[in-house]
């Protein structure tokens, strides 16, 4: 179903609501009306009677200020009727439903061997929903989202259409080290901020559905979210997150609200940003593109820089998207490529001249919704094509972009959407999650029972060709993501529908959840090992030595960008090989890139690899202009 199909979705159950608690005839009161008094409290045979005292529990200050009381109490009294009708997600069904998909996980499973498909081991709760995501230079992984306003997968669980108090972020920080258990999560909530929503409630920023990218300095620039009301509005918060001191840092607002805005870091270190619905709410794109931090502003390129309250600046070409989260990539020519959803919204910048020129069509010829695209690695070199994958449900083939044209690349098992693919450290690819459609998976809108096939990995070897793998515990699509970690696993996240219809406790604060999976790479015997790189930065085509305790058994060193994704939208990766200059003993002297346009200033996970394409435990490397 489209967006515009989904609200009307939701309009429609608001009119059930409103017909179920209001008797036939009665008037439905206006938006200035006073108050029912207690004795034409809505009743009908069969239906539900709401009193005078749940609806002052329910009203919302907010909505009392910017719409009268009248309406607020209308308001009030749908909800409370939403909630009555809404009968169907009890407890028992989620524990169901989860020991269902924990039984067939397990039993699908068996017929896969680890060494060759690779293996789903824990699953646990995590306190955010996880619908974007962050690997940090520190290790740990930064999760935000939004604070709930429903708990039934049946509805829309986010503040997307409110106004006020109730639409906040929230953010946490996972250590990996620490394990599954919950003292592993530390809440980073994010700056409270007043957004121009009429209301005066100061609240944590809502930056859900934000874009976000990293700054050369490892810290994670986030960029717009929701400023709440017809169906999802941009807000203009200019956000950065410091990874050392797990602290927020605002810097001076957008020129524009946007809402589902992507963010790449160019060649130069700044935060291209653009598209994302303005802040007079859904359909209206806004198509400039601002610049963080402004031009004349230097970019933070050491840790102890952090930048607060920088301002932005705009080119003086605009991005002429119509659909929100095109996919952008800083390829290795030094110009940023942004791949529309729509077939015909294919375009080229450049940093340097601040201009843009359209490329040439998609050849499906249509418009793909969220799905997954990889900056293909490319050897020694940064990356110089473009794999569009997923995003339609009726097509399984992936396309390539390279040297200016498409071309029909190797197709998947079959289409889907919201998939999130990722680069492993032995250049082959990995895609999980998906769906039918949002919020769909393939059941119809809002209904968490999915079609089986969803919760199948695929895998794409070196060769190009997929092959569908193990299962998932849970069918995630929508909102969902996946991270490489240093150690070479896999964390799997995102979607609350999914997370809270099967959550064994709704009422805990732990209705988020986190899978992990390990590669084949992890299955196949010892691991060779990266002993100890320079904790300075490192420049480009420079010596860079490392240490290994196994220097026999190493044959290759990679350089991974880490991941920050949401709405299968992930910018940063990249995979780059690191020619072996020399050996000595433990010691291996690698050649870094040659420039900041094969790889952005920043940091990157360090592996080392044997003949196998088994990985070592990561290391971190800044590279950094002039260092």
């Amino acid at each position: 179903m489209s967006r515009r199909g989904r609200w009307a979705l939701a309009v429609g159950c608001a009119a059930i609501a409103l017909s179920a608690t209001t008797p036939a005839g009665a008037s439905v009161p206006s938006a200035r009306s006073k108050p029912s008094p207690a004795h034409e409290s809505p009743v009908r045979s069969g239906g539900v009677r709401i009193t005078d005292e749940q609806v002052r529990a329910e009203v919302r200050p907010a909505e009392a200020k910017a719409l009268g009381q009248g309406a607020a109490e209308q308001l009030a009294r749908d909800r409370i009727g939403m909630r009555a009708m809404d009968h169907g997600y009890s407890q028992p069904m989620r524990t169901r439903s989860l020991k269902r998909l924990t039984e067939s996980q397990k039993e699908i499973n068996s017929a896969f061997d680890a060494e060759s498909w690779g293996k789903f081991t824990e699953y646990f709760p995590s306190p955010d929903f996880g619908d974007h995501v962050a690997l940090l230079p520190t290790g740990k992984v930064l999760l935000f989202s939004f604070e709930p306003v429903e708990d039934s997968p049946n509805k829309e669980t986010a503040p997307t259409d409110v106004i006020g108090g109730d639409n906040a972020g929230r953010a946490y920080v996972w250590d990996p080290e620490e394990g599954t258990k919950a003292s592993a999560f530390k809440a980073v909530p994010p700056p409270v901020v007043e957004v121009d929503d009429g209301t005066d409630e100061p609240r944590p920023a809502p930056i859900f559905c934000a874009g976000h990218s990293y700054l050369p300095n490892g810290m994670v620039g986030v960029f717009g979210g929701n400023l709440g009301g017809n169906h999802g509005s941009g807000a203009h918060l200019a956000l950065v997150f410091d990874p050392w001191k797990e602290t927020w840092l605002q810097q001076q607002d957008m020129a524009e609200g946007r809402w589902y805005p992507t963010v790449v870091t160019g060649a130069d270190g700044r935060q291209f940003i653009t598209s994302g619905h303005g802040d007079v709410g859904w359909g209206v794109l806004s198509k400039s593109i601002e610049r963080f931090p402004a031009k004349g502003t230097a970019v933070s390129l050491d840790p102890s820089a952090r930048p607060q309250g920088q301002s932005l600046d705009r080119w003086p070409v605009k991005a002429e998207f119509t659909v929100d989260y095109p996919h952008l990539f800083s390829l290795r020519d030094g110009l940023i490529y942004g791949f529309g959803r729509n077939y015909d919204e294919q375009y080229v910048f450049d940093p340097k001249q601040e201009t843009s020129r359209k490329l040439t069509n998609r050849p499906d010829g249509g418009m793909r919704n969220y799905g997954s695209a990889v900056a293909l690695p490319n050897g020694v070199n940064g990356p110089d094509s473009v794999l569009i994958l997923g995003g339609n449900r009726n097509d399984p083939n992936t396309y390539k972009f390279s040297g200016g044209r498409w071309t029909k690349d190797t197709p998947r098992a079959f289409g889907r959407t919201q998939d999130d693919t990722l680069i492993l450290p032995d250049g082959t690819l990995f895609t999980v999650n998906g769906g039918y459609d949002i919020r769909d998976y393939g059941n119809g809108p809002y209904n968490p029972n999915a079609d089986e096939k969803y919760r199948q990995i695929e895998l794409r070897d070196n060769s190009g060709q997929w092959r569908l793998g193990p299962v998932q515990r849970l069918p995630r699509a929508y909102h969902s993501n996946a991270v490489l970690l240093p150690d070479g696993r896999i964390m799997v996240t995102g979607d609350e529908l999914q997370q809270i219809a099967n959550d064994p406790d709704v009422k805990s604060d732990m209705n988020g959840t986190i899978e992990i999976y390990e590669p084949a790479y992890l299955h196949q015997g010892n691991r060779p090992a990266l002993s100890g790189v320079p904790t300075t930065p490192q420049g480009y085509a420079a010596n860079l030595r490392v240490s290994t305790s196994t220097p026999d058994r190493v044959s290759r060193a990679v350089l991974m960008a880490p991941i920050t994704s949401t709405h299968s939208v992930d910018t940063s990766q990249r995979r780059l090989e690191l020619p072996i200059t020399s050996r000595a003993g433990n010691k291996l002297v690698l050649r870094t890139p040659a420039s900041a346009e094969e790889a952005p200033p920043g940091y990157y996970l360090l592996f080392l690899l044997d003949d196998r394409g088994v990985p070592s435990t990561a290391q971190w490397v800044q590279l950094r202009p002039g260092a």
